[in-house]
């Protein structure tokens, strides 16, 4: 998948990380330790062993994952990824951050990811259709438009979405299209969908920009992924006068310190699979990216690119974190000393499960907005939410990674008060 980076170094449990970082925020809030074990672990975890006929009429069994994180605010919501590293620990983590993030932005959801420990590049796309479809078969009982709801991530996309789709309907006997977000348009998706996440970059971007006095025209940015993410974002921010100077993906990077001709490279990577050896451009790698001096560091690829070991070369004003967990806990602590701000992923990030909620909102009601309605609401949530967590921020002194869990803890911990906790 273009954009996708791989972290070989794990410097603790992605899980972990999320543990810590709301023991943290609760404490802060002054939270009861029980109802903070109450929200700290997943309430479901399921693994799936999944056989499947090759094409060649061998058999491998593949192994699957779905964590349902909370479902006190609503349906589990969250992406199913296939990649070769996935692994129960990340599923978890990622699950818990969907919590975060839903209520960060104040919509009825809870958190849900899932996963398969697959490398989708070696399979034929008969056999991802048949991997998909047994996934979705052994999940009948967990996955529903009322209980957990899925959507693309890593190495997934729309046609993934429309297999899940017809999976589910055949088995429940009437055509649900609620059961999935990030379907194609034709089959009930959300137009403003596949920009949502990278447009929710910019908008957090321009707004911290406001708070921090900077002016986003003009300003420079480097951004590690060039996937779906990056690539709308980095396109969205030139478009706001932001020069894009470095992009990296999975293959390499490139630099042009006059700025890059955003449109131009992504028409290039459409044709060659890669950013690497766009004309006019120099390679770069992600640790020099990360170690650049631009107002802008925007890291859109896989969890844990800033660790404690390059935190301090860091240099950007602004940390905008496209991606899930780019930031290690002990990386946090660094850049927030030196200054730097950082606006966490279950914020930053959250324009792709904002969308994905108006998607099933509009399946659920038989009625489609057009995309300016669409991004005219999604404009709506996310700087409603930047101003609720920089509030946040600013009466208890913290950054904004922190604000934003406290912001989110607090939510789901009011509703749980007042449902209690049955038993």
């Amino acid at each position: 998948m273009k954009g996708e980076i791989t972290s070989k170094e794990m410097p603790m449990s992605v899980f972990a990380n999320v543990v810590k970082q709301v023991d943290h925020a609760a404490s802060l809030l002054g939270i009861d330790p029980m109802l903070v074990e109450i929200i700290k672990m997943p309430r479901r975890s399921v693994i799936v062993k999944l056989p499947i006929q090759m094409d060649d009429g061998s058999f491998r069994v593949f192994t699957g994952y779905r964590v349902q994180h909370s479902i006190v605010r609503g349906p589990a919501k969250g992406g199913l990824r296939f990649h070769p590293d996935v692994t129960l620990d990340e599923v978890q983590a990622l699950a818990s951050w969907m919590t975060w993030k839903c209520a960060v932005v104040n919509i009825p959801f809870g958190g849900g990811k899932g996963g398969i420990t697959v490398d989708p590049k070696t399979l034929s796309k008969h056999e991802l259709e048949h991997l998909t479809r047994r996934y979705v078969a052994d999940l009948l009982d967990v996955i529903g438009p009322e209980s957990d709801v899925p959507a693309p991530d890593v190495n997934t996309n729309e046609q993934t979405m429309a297999w899940i789709m017809d999976t589910y309907s055949m088995h429940v006997r009437h055509t649900e299209s609620a059961v999935v977000t990030g379907k194609p348009l034709i089959m009930g998706g959300s137009l403003g969908r596949r920009e949502a996440t990278g447009r929710g970059v910019m908008l957090t971007v321009r707004e911290a920009c406001k708070r921090l006095g900077m002016n986003l025209k003009g300003a420079t940015a480097g951004i590690v992924g060039f996937g779906n993410v990056g690539s709308v974002a980095a396109d969205l921010l030139q478009k706001e006068g932001v020069k894009i100077i470095a992009v990296t993906d999975v293959m390499g990077g490139v630099l042009n310190r006059k700025g890059l001709d955003i449109p131009g490279l992504i028409k290039y990577v459409a044709e060659t699979g890669s950013v690497v050896g766009f004309a006019g451009t120099t390679p770069i790698s992600n640790e020099e990216v990360v170690a650049l001096d631009v107002d802008v560091l925007i890291p859109a690829a896989l969890e844990n690119l800033i660790t404690a070991a390059n935190a301090d070369k860091v240099r950007a004003k602004i940390v905008a974190e496209g991606a899930n967990g780019p930031t290690t806990p002990d990386a946090d602590e660094i850049l927030t000393r030196k200054g730097i701000f950082i606006i966490p992923d279950i914020l930053c990030n959250a324009g792709g499960v904002t969308v994905s909620y108006f998607e099933w909102v509009q399946n659920r009601v038989g009625y489609s907005w057009t995309e300016d309605e669409v991004n005219g609401r999604l404009e709506l949530v996310m700087v409603s939410a930047f101003a609720d967590t920089y509030r946040v921020a600013q009466e208890y002194k913290v950054n904004m990674r922190v604000a934003a869990f406290m912001l989110a803890i607090r939510r789901v911990v009011d509703v749980i008060l007042l449902r209690g906790v049955y038993a």
